[in-house]
């Protein structure tokens, strides 16, 4: 007899009640997916998560008081933090895109989304991959081309710490191909991709790919195309 797999544990914060409350509804319906807590702003949200250890928590972007930026800074930044950030948002505006992703979220997804992308944005996020609404992608990498005009000096020091290998995978990456696409690219395992960006995480001091493509693209290793 196998043991279940422990449910994905979720926080929402958003500071409009039936937001809060319809969410819960649609991820508490869905399989291996348990809200925990709903927070009213940022403020609540970092203070919940504290006490009640969430996998994810969904972020709305604006909230009175602490939005949600500064909360999820102040929920990743801290060494060893373990918590992802899901970002919602009714805004797909590009300083909302880069900042949220800059402040240490792990993926975006608009509040428009369906139960069924909710809980899979869920999952994917607590499973440490990325996640980015098709939508958003675009006009992420447009503003990476608008703000990084000149690689920042310590960051492309930091990829000489990559071998020829992790460097090409860390590049596929920031060009939003999953491990499946660069393993057929590379013409290799899939294991073997997950096993590179593994290593490169660990080299890096990152959590996720959402941070490895910030990181690729703000070191000038990638540079944006056709914008």
């Amino acid at each position: 007899m196998t043991t279940a797999e422990p449910a994905v544990r979720v926080l929402i914060a958003d500071d409009q009640m039936m937001v809060r409350q319809g969410l819960t509804v649609l991820l508490n319906a869905e399989p291996g997916i348990e809200v925990v807590g709903q927070a009213v702003d940022g403020l609540d949200a970092v203070a919940q998560a504290a006490d009640l250890a969430p996998d994810v928590v969904l972020m709305d972007i604006r909230m009175p008081g602490l939005g949600g930026i500064e909360a999820t800074r102040r929920l990743t930044a801290p060494a060893g933090a373990t918590v992802k950030v899901l970002v919602l948002t009714t805004f797909d505006l590009d300083e909302y895109v880069y900042e949220a992703i800059r402040a240490g979220a792990s993926g975006f997804l608009l509040k428009d989304a369906s139960a069924a992308e909710l809980a899979h944005a869920v999952r994917v996020v607590a499973d440490g991959d990325a996640l980015l609404a098709p939508n958003i992608t675009k006009r992420l990498i447009a503003e990476f081309a608008r703000v990084t005009a000149a690689p920042r000096a310590p960051l492309k020091d930091r990829v000489g710490d990559l071998t020829e290998r992790e460097t090409e995978v860390l590049s596929l990456i920031a060009q939003g191909l999953s491990n499946a696409e660069i393993a057929a690219r590379l013409v290799v395992a899939e294991q073997t991709v997950k096993t590179h960006v593994g290593r490169i995480l660990g080299k890096l001091g990152l959590r996720d790919r959402t941070q490895l493509a910030v990181f690729a693209y703000e070191s000038g290793l990638v540079r944006p195309t056709g914008y």
